[in-house]
Parts: structure tokens; C-alpha cells; sequence
């Protein structure tokens, strides 16, 4: 399968090792991956933050090149992203007037996978070959979890990876805090939202903490690091990508 990876502006400016192990992991897998260096950032941050008219224009974008770029499939590492290309986009381009670019943006959507989804759904694998000898724990962050739905699928991954020891996470679907601006604007509430869900990694005694959004495990692991906790967080691609 030819597969277009699309970043994401954090993998690109401040995580690049998740975005490594998707196409270390895909090409392993027999697959062909394309980069579309033309992408720039989805829009999602203008969205969130209320600049929808703003938005057009990186939705527009968006959609002419992943259209150019002629792939069977689009992946991104990132729940975040690929929730903003499906729920955000098309309704964008409504709101703009533009219909015609909110169904070109509803095919491009249709082809737009988070990475589990893209390796359980669509190439049918659970087991991708990976050995990482850790002890782990998971935590389903929001978008994945209740926009894209990816339900258990990085479990099931994360089971068949050789040496991994899983342990469950208290209160798992408990949001960390991040939420983009909303740890910003809402600073104190965001940092109390944060150490309810470090208690929650400390009692499962995991020395990784995993994730599908490099956002929530930055957010994560910053608390954590200042905390002066042993407990790292690595991506969950990273984790698949393992040997």
C-alpha cells in the first residue's frame, strides 16, 4: 500500500521521533510511504482557538496536497490531527460557503487514519513485530479516544509486542489537563487535572508511559519530569516501532 504521512506540526517542530517510527514501522511492514513536503499545519489550532475564517486557507491547503500526493491512504500520528481532519474540515468549508471544498475535504478525511486504526482496521495486523522490554501503561487521550474512537485498538497492539509487560491505568479515560489552549487559559484547573492523572501512572508502577498524541505525553511528561518522577513517556509509534 502507498501510504502519505501526514506530520503534524508537533512531530515536525518538537516530537520528529514519532514521525521516524511511523514510516520505520509502515516500511517494515512492506509498505510504502510518501512525505508531502508541501503539508503545513491542519488548522486545528485556528479552530479551536475560534479563528474559523482563518482556518480556510490551511484547510484548503490541506486538501491539495494530500489530493496531489495520489496515496491509498493518509496516516498520522496523532488522534488530535486526524479528529481535525475529520470533524473540523468539512465543517470549515461549510461554514465558509465553500461546498465543493467540503466534499473534496470529506474524501480526504475518509482516507486520514490514526496510526492503531491504519494498522488494525485497514491492514488487518495486531502483531507488528516489536519487542520493547518495559513495563507500560496507556493512556487513551481525548480526541483518539471520543472523536476519532479508536477504542481498544493500541491495546491490542501493545499486547502482542514481545517483552512488554501492560498494566492497566486507573481512571484511564480521565483527560490529562493539556486540551491545547485550555492549559493556557485555564492554567490552575488544567495543573490539577495533571497530578490526579501522574497519581494514576505512580500506582501502576510502569516505568513508560504511552500514548497516541506526542501533545498529551508532552504535557504528561513535563509534569512528570518536574516531578522528579523515573516514569518516561515515549510514543506509542516509537514502542511499534521497536526491534
Amino acid at each position: 500500500m502507498r501510504i502519505a504521512l501526514f506530520v503534524t506540526c508537533l512531530a515536525d517542530a518538537l516530537f520528529p521521533a514519532a514521525a521516524i517510527a511511523t514510516v520505520r514501522l509502515l516500511e517494515r511492514l512492506g509498505h510504502q510511504v510518501v512525505f508531502p513536503d508541501r503539508q503545513t499545519c491542519c488548522g486545528q489550532m485556528h479552530v479551536n482557538t475560534g479563528y474559523q475564517r482563518e482556518a480556510v486557507t490551511l484547510v484548503r491547503h490541506h486538501v491539495e496536497v494530500f489530493e496531489a500526493a495520489g496515496c491509498d491512504a493518509i496516516v498520522a500520528p496523532s488522534g488530535s490531527c486526524v479528529g481535525s481532519v475529520r470533524h473540523q474540515h468539512p465543517m470549515v468549508a461549510r461554514r465558509a460557503g465553500d461546498e465543493a471544498l467540503a466534499v473534496r475535504a470529506e474524501a480526504v478525511a475518509a482516507r486520514t487514519y490514526e496510526l492503531c486504526e491504519l494498522l488494525v482496521d485497514v491492514l488487518g495486523v495486531t502483531d507488528v513485530g516489536a519487542h520493547y522490554p518495559h513495563t507500560v501503561t496507556y493512556h487513551p487521550t481525548c480526541h483518539s479516544l471520543r472523536m476519532v474512537r479508536v477504542g481498544d485498538k493500541p491495546l491490542q497492539l501493545l499486547r502482542q509486542v514481545s517483552g512488554l509487560t501492560l498494566v492497566e491505568l486507573p481512571m484511564a479515560e480521565t483527560c490529562c489537563g493539556f486540551g491545547g489552549t485550555f492549559a493556557i487559559k485555564n492554567a490552575d484547573t488544567s495543573a490539577a487535572m495533571l497530578d490526579d492523572k501522574m497519581a494514576a501512572i505512580a500506582q501502576t508502577g510502569a516505568q513508560v508511559c504511552t500514548a497516541g498524541d506526542a501533545s498529551c505525553l508532552m504535557h504528561i511528561g513535563g509534569g512528570l519530569s518536574r516531578a522528579g518522577s523515573p516514569v518516561r513517556t515515549v510514543h506509542l509509534a516509537e514502542i511499534l516501532a521497536s526491534t
